[in-house]
């Protein structure tokens, strides 16, 4: 049953609005392919698709425990990940860009 969700995944993967309408990648683009092969149990492979996706889920995660628990620092380690989450997206995308486009 595990097994055909993840197939069911795959078999409805939405396409990309920003790169089907003007033709270049976004900064979320590979966080679908991510996620399944991530389910999958292929970690490298998730990682090499979209390195952001385990950094935004232990936001997530965090945010979530902060919001419960009132961690006494839960803030300025939420912020410290999210700079930290933003600057992997933002690197990921650049070298995207630079290897898609040759430049």
């Amino acid at each position: 049953m595990y097994f055909d969700f993840i197939n069911w995944l795959e078999k409805h993967l939405q396409p990309c609005f920003w790169k089907k309408h003007f033709g270049i990648e976004c900064f979320g683009c590979g966080m679908q392919r991510s996620f399944i092969e991530l389910l999958k149990g292929n970690i490298i492979e998730s990682i090499k698709l979209y390195p952001a996706l385990i950094p935004i889920f232990f936001l997530f995660i965090f945010l979530f425990l902060h919001v419960l628990y009132k961690y006494k620092n839960g803030a300025l380690i939420l912020k410290i990940s999210f700079i930290f989450t933003v600057i992997i997206i933002v690197t990921n995308y650049i070298f995207k860009f630079i290897n898609e486009y040759n430049i």
